[in-house]
């Protein structure tokens, strides 16, 4: 594990959960090594989460022959040489969005792991809540028809205090701000329940002068299959502490989506359902998404849970040589969310909109 804060925590949370909760795992994870830039914080992550040794230098964990996943929760800025290090020493990689600080980064990592031929994954841990994946496989079935709009937002409220001394400020370790941090996020659950995006007209916003990177970002798209759609992104949205909200409308009925209600799904469906609005789905039930995990139905889970998912997808994919993608984001989707951010960049700066290309 690379990083011992707020991914380094939630990801060896998964972990060791995977070990009981997902009996029988598809492999049982043993935690060996963890880095971080801080040699006492380091030793403490160690101690707290029960890896073997502690260490200050990532590449002790590259020339571990004992490890053979490398789970990077590091800064935006150590997730190009540890990652593609770890992979061409053979180890299979997991790394945080974004993938890298902007496309370039992120195309040159997906280039360099993919090479390598090791399984890889970017970290995009909403794909991994029941609701959101039962909701793909709704629009998979055809169940909502065409689709014509598709709108989402990320909001958050702590970036609004000019005192705040991270990571996350600074252009050469961020890259950007809300745009990778939340929009990263946004734009990957488009693609993941709508399909690619064809065209953005947007722009990002800095609120607090001096502040290197963007506060907000705001997007118009239209999508490859004929939808349109809105995307936003803040970390100025005062009330709002966690909000990751979506919604899909189609011909045959409408989804929607709030992190903040993570087991729920609100359904509309036009045949039915349009004297009474949407009905509130509890995503809990046996035969939901990811179920078999956990508890008897109504029993809900919680935002760690989405972790545990996902490495268990990782885990199985590399126990039984299977694909990653698609309901897992490979380093491709991670580069192609990279791009789109990209994207909307450029078209605040030209004013003009911007066509999505893929290299």
């Amino acid at each position: 594990m690379l990083g011992y804060a707020f991914m380094g925590k939630a990801h060896s949370n998964a972990l060791k959960k995977i070990a009981y909760m997902t009996w029988p795992p598809p492999l049982e994870p043993k935690l060996v090594g963890i880095a971080g830039r801080n040699k006492e914080a380091v030793e403490e992550a160690a101690r707290r989460y029960g890896y073997e040794y502690a260490t200050d230098e990532w590449r002790r964990l590259v020339d571990d022959e004992s490890i053979g996943l490398f789970d990077n929760g590091g800064p935006n800025a150590l997730h190009g040489e540890p990652t593609i290090a770890a992979a061409r020493a053979g180890k299979h990689v997991i790394c945080e969005k974004p993938l890298g600080r902007d496309a370039n980064e992120s195309w040159e990592i997906w280039q360099a792991v993919a090479e390598t031929g090791v399984k890889h994954m970017c970290a995009f841990n909403y794909r991994f809540v029941p609701a959101v994946r039962l909701a793909r496989e709704i629009v998979e079935a055809g169940e909502l028809g065409e689709i014509r709009h598709f709108r989402a937002r990320y909001l958050q409220d702590w970036g609004d205090d000019a005192s705040l001394d991270t990571w996350r400020f600074s252009a050469d370790a961020a890259g950007s701000g809300a745009l990778g941090d939340l929009m990263a996020h946004v734009v990957d659950v488009a693609r993941f329940l709508n399909g690619e995006p064809a065209t953005v007209h947007g722009f990002t916003h800095t609120f607090l002068p001096g502040r290197e990177v963007d506060d907000a970002a705001e997007a118009a798209v239209v999508f490859h299959n004929g939808s349109v759609g809105t995307l936003e992104a803040t970390r100025f949205a005062h009330g709002r502490r966690n909000s990751l909200q979506w919604e899909l409308n189609g011909t045959k009925g409408s989804l929607a989506f709030d992190v903040e209600r993570m087991n729920e799904l609100q359904v509309f469906r036009a045949d039915g359902d349009r004297a009474r609005g949407f009905k509130t789905v509890l995503v809990s039930e046996a035969d939901h998404p990811f179920w078999e995990h956990w508890w008897p139905p109504g029993h809900i889970i919680g935002w760690g849970e989405t972790f545990v998912h996902e490495l268990h997808h990782l885990l199985d994919a590399i126990a039984n040589d299977k694909d990653v993608a698609p309901y897992g984001a490979t380093f491709e989707d991670g580069y192609r969310a990279a791009e789109i951010c990209d994207a909307i960049a450029r078209s605040g700066e030209s004013g003009e909109r911007e066509q999505v290309i893929y290299r």
